[in-house]
Order: structure tokens, then sequence, then C-alpha cells
């Protein structure tokens, strides 16, 4: 048996800042309604043609590869957690094998929306545990702006999302005293159409069947999010899943050096904070600049806590999410 470390940490997000005042030259919101209910103050909007969600994982797993030290004919599996992936088919992951120069290794996609990433790192966790793979290559990115209804009628959605990657090495460690110590990973299907994009989709609503209605009012390809029910069930299962992993190891609130929360709402991140009484120096928030990338964002702020120092040798550092599905999960790490 072994455990399985993060030996390297990169991310990307697109030039173009999209502002609070700048989404209201188009919608009907402002920088005070924005920033009260989100705590958000910009974002990062690609521009189409120069970034893709795949283009922007390869960038983030560049960097996370050179420094792992992991040479590129070393990376055994790539899982790539997206819910915006460019084509409705194939995923990603095998797009980042083919534009990194990687060997026919596997390639896995995962479709956990805000919780992605979380999955993502569960997964390969296991690989590695069992000793299958060596290194894996596990990268969370995300394109929303170009599927977001830029209009007031969206507005209480397109305010809150915002593009980038974020990508991890995860490699093989001998020392059973360090790097990923438990995951833990839920579901809750009951509530899944509380935040959904309901087309296309085989099931109910395919792209023939929007072509052929051609119907202005549609927005069954839009985000939904029914906000105060998921407000409600996220902050319950964040605290719920916190504290499963760290009972699963015999740890209390205050062993927590950092704890990375997805970046869905700063209000979520602040009540948690608030309830196991953490320090601002021990929770690590940057909605206020990326808005919400769902499966890129822990990856993000995690690379960038780290890159400022915030998370050192020998800390024990936490990770967790909620999101659509429902789904969510934590990750307890000895770095």
């Amino acid at each position: 048996m072994f455990h399985s470390k993060i030996t390297g940490l990169g991310y990307y997000v697109p030039e173009n800042i999209v502002t609070n005042d700048d989404l209201s030259k188009i919608i009907d919101t402002n920088d005070e309604w924005i920033q009260e209910r989100t705590g958000i103050k910009q974002r990062r909007h690609i521009i189409r043609g120069e970034d893709t969600t795949t283009s922007m994982g390869v960038k983030a797993a560049e960097i996370a590869i050179k420094r792992s030290g992991v040479a590129k004919e070393d990376i055994d599996f790539v899982i790539f957690a997206t819910l915006s992936p460019d084509y409705y088919f194939p995923g990603p992951g095998v797009s980042v094998q083919r534009d990194l120069g990687l060997r026919t290794v596997g390639a896995l996609d995962v479709r956990n929306q805000c919780s992605g990433f979380v999955y993502a790192v569960s997964i390969a966790d296991q690989y590695i545990k069992t000793g299958m793979y060596k290194n894996i290559l596990v990268i969370g990115s995300e394109v929303h702006s170009t599927g977001l209804d830029m209009t007031s009628r969206g507005r209480s959605v397109s305010v809150i999302f915002g593009d980038g990657a974020g990508a991890a090495v995860l490699s093989r460690e001998e020392d059973l005293t360090k790097g990923i110590l438990s995951t833990h990973l839920h579901a809750e299907g009951l509530h899944a159409e509380e935040l959904i994009v309901k087309a296309p989709g085989m099931g109910q609503r395919w792209v023939t069947d929007i072509i052929a209605d051609a119907d202005p009012d549609d927005e069954s390809y839009f985000p939904y999010m029914n906000g105060q029910f998921v407000f409600k069930n996220a902050v319950v299962r964040f605290s719920e899943v916190i504290n499963e992993g760290l009972e699963a190891n015999n740890l209390q609130v205050s062993d927590i050096d950092m704890l990375i929360p997805h970046q869905a709402n700063l209000r979520i991140s602040q009540f948690i904070q608030q309830k196991f009484k953490l320090t601002d120096d021990q929770v690590y928030n940057n909605i206020m600049d990326y808005g919400n990338t769902t499966a890129a964002s822990i990856p993000i702020a995690l690379t960038e806590a780290w890159e400022k120092g915030k998370i050192k040798d020998g800390d024990t550092v936490v990770l967790a999410a909620f999101g659509s599905g429902f789904t969510w999960g934590s990750v307890i790490i000895k770095w």
C-alpha cells in the first residue's frame, strides 16, 4: 500500500478581466448587488479563439508537471474534471493527452461539476494506493462564459461564474504519514434538478428539439440554480464532510492548517469559517477575483495558496466541495 502525494501544482486563467461594472452594462445588475450576495468583484472570461477548456487545462498542466519534476513520459494516467468540455464527445482528457505529447496512457473524464476536482483526486488516489499507477495528472478546467445567459433574465446565475483551469500531479509516496490521508465522496441525486443545465441531453431535449422549436424563450440550455436551496444544503454538507474527514484521521478542527473550499460563494465559505472558528490564515478564498470556476476552483485556489507560502511541509490541508448533482466531498492531506 502506498500514499499519493501532490508533487506539482499549476493554474491558468484568461487575461480578459470582467468586472461587476462591466456586467452592469449588459445586465440589469450592479457591483453592490453582486458583492453582497456572492462576494465576487471580478472574474475571467475567455476570448473566443484564444482559449478553450482543453487549452487552459494544458497550460495549467504544463506548469504542474514542470514543478513536479516528473517527466512527461512518466505520467501514467490523466483525469480531467469539467462540466464544460470542448465537445459533447469525446471528453477533453484525450485532447490533453494529445496536446501534451503524452504516451498512449488512459484518459478519464469526470463529470461531477463543482465537486469534480475532489472526485478526480479521490480516483487518482485509489489508483496510486493500489500500486496500479505511479504518477497521475489531474486537471479541473472550465469555460462558463460562452454558455451563460448574459441578459437580465440570467443575472442570478451568470454573474457568478468564471473561466479558468488548475492542475495537480499526484505521485506515489511510500511514507504513509505524508500525502493524501483519506477522501470522502457523497451524492444525493434527489436534488439533481435544483442546479442543472437540462439541454442538450439525449433523455428529454436534444439539439434537434431545440432547433425544431426555435423558441427564443427556451431556457433549457442555460444553467438553472435554486440559489437559496443550494446554499442551505451546501453549508450543511460542507460541515458534514469536513468533520467526516477529520474524524477518519483522528484530527481536530484545531489541526487544520489550511482549508481550501470550493469557491461557490464567499458567503458559504465565511459561514463555514465561522462555524469551525477558523482564522483568516486557515481558509483560502479567491472567488473575489475569479468567480466560481466549478471544477477548476479548488486547484486554482490550492495553487495560489501554495505559491504564496500559505501551505508548508507538514501542514494539514483540507479540500472540500459541494455542487450540482448534488455531489460533495473532502480530501485530507498531510503536506
